[in-house]
Parts: C-alpha cells; sequence; structure tokens
C-alpha cells in the first residue's frame, strides 16, 4: 500500500490519491457508526428519526447528548455509544492521518541517506 524504505518517495499525485482514499475509509467509518447510533436511539430510547440523527451526531462529535433519555436501556445504549464513539474518533484520525505520517517520515529517512552519501 505504501512505499517501502528503499523506495522513492510516492509523486505528489499518489499522494493526493491515496489522501483521498483514506478520507473516504474514514468517511465511511463515520457514517456506519452514525448509522448506528441513529438506529441504536431511534429504535431503543425512542426518539424520532431527526432527534436520533441529532443525538447521535452530538455524540459522535464529542459534544454531548441533547435530549433526556426515557428509559434504563437507553442510558446504557448512549454510555456504550459515547464510549464508542471516542473509539471511532481515534481510529479516524489515525486512518487520516496515516498517509501525512507515513511521508513525513519516509521523508526523513530520505534525508538520512542524503547524508551519508
Amino acid at each position: 500500500m505504501f512505499e517501502s524504505r528503499t523506495d522513492p518517495l510516492a509523486s505528489r499525485w499518489v499522494f493526493v490519491r491515496r489522501v483521498l482514499k483514506f478520507a473516504t475509509i474514514a468517511s465511511a467509518v463515520c457514517g456506519v457508526a452514525l448509522g448506528i447510533g441513529i438506529l441504536g436511539y431511534h429504535c431503543i430510547a425512542g426518539f424520532s428519526w431527526i432527534d436520533s440523527l441529532l443525538n447521535a451526531s452530538m455524540i459522535l462529535g464529542g459534544m454531548g447528548p441533547m435530549g433526556d433519555l426515557p428509559s434504563d436501556a437507553a442510558k446504557v445504549f448512549a454510555s456504550f455509544y459515547a464510549l464508542f464513539s471516542g473509539l471511532v474518533f481515534i481510529s479516524v484520525m489515525g486512518i487520516v492521518l496515516a498517509p501525512a505520517a507515513h511521508r513525513a517520515l519516509h521523508l526523513f529517512h530520505l534525508e538520512e541517506e542524503d547524508q551519508k552519501a
């Protein structure tokens, strides 16, 4: 997927395509996580679809819930969804930053080889 230590640095076009690919993957992960939250709030808490979207978006974005939760099951779901959302955030940041981090590390390695030669 990425070039190895011995390969030359990928072209700017290859890098841009890689960033777009990883951003698409990150968006898909966010979409699946949002869908899980919407379904959970709608089916477990009994919220309307739009209120479910609002609550799931707010939790996934790290803002917190918007409405009162009507039952203990809804509160348990909200707590697990909040923990899940934290893991999704960390995962998505890793996915988005992976191409840039790899390119930076590859650049440092290239500079090391230039100094040895």
